[in-house]
């Protein structure tokens, strides 16, 4: 079984998680003793392993220790909000998209909360990032119908009259930090697919006066 690991050493990893449960393996078959509680969340961390398995084909140490990082011993609030280390999105190749930082974390919990989130802070610790994955989340369960994320064009020394290009060629390199996002949450041909149908839709904030955001999450 993929989930045992060579020499079982998944496995083993796996139970240092649950010590209060007798895991044995026999084959394909495991058998697990303890507590009631504790064997159901066992239950649905093993679920948890299959389903990423048969999604990305392959499952290490690192996915194992996210996926019940955000399982495991966080709680819910009873309106539905989820807690703070949980996964927010699964990206390509495997890649697990989560809050890793208290800011982070903050701002998950600030857009659980509230429907316009103001996000301060220096370059490089994962507003944009982690913003986008909200977004992505968002439409996967059909909070949203659609995405739209709009930047101003800053010019840094530059024109943008003498970039080559139409006004889409002349302004992707200042939108880049989303697409780089992007690309890393949702499979090329389904993002294209979703850029070219306007589900996701990547504008310039001058162009934003008088837009109807109605079902959208807006990330400017």
């Amino acid at each position: 079984m993929v989930i045992y690991g060579v020499n079982d050493a998944k496995l083993e990893f796996i139970r240092t998680f649950f010590p209060k449960l007798k895991i044995i393996a026999r084959g394909d078959t495991l058998k697990v003793v303890g507590d009631g509680n504790e064997i159901n969340r066992f239950e649905e961390s093993l679920d948890a392993f299959i389903q990423y398995f048969k999604r990305y084909g392959s499952l290490t140490q690192d996915n194992i220790s996210d996926i019940l990082d955000s399982s495991g011993d966080q709680t819910r609030s009873p309106s539905g909000d989820r807690s703070v280390g949980d996964i927010l999105v699964y990206g390509n190749n495997g890649l697990i998209v989560k809050a890793r930082t208290p800011g982070q974390n903050q701002l998950v919990e600030s857009c659980a909360k509230n429907d316009m989130v103001f996000a301060i802070g220096p370059a490089g610790t994962g507003k944009t990032y982690t913003a986008v994955a909200l977004a992505v989340r968002a439409l996967r369960s059909r909070e949203v119908r659609k995405i739209i994320l709009t930047r101003p064009a800053v010019e840094a020394g530059e024109n943008l009259g003498f970039l080559p290009g139409d006004l889409k060629e002349k302004l992707d390199p200042y939108l880049q930090p989303l697409y780089d996002a992007l690309y890393d949450m949702i499979p090329p041909d389904k993002l294209r697919q979703y850029l070219d149908t306007n589900i996701i839709q990547i504008a310039p904030l001058a162009f934003m006066r008088g837009r109807t955001l109605d079902n959208a999450f807006v990330i400017l």
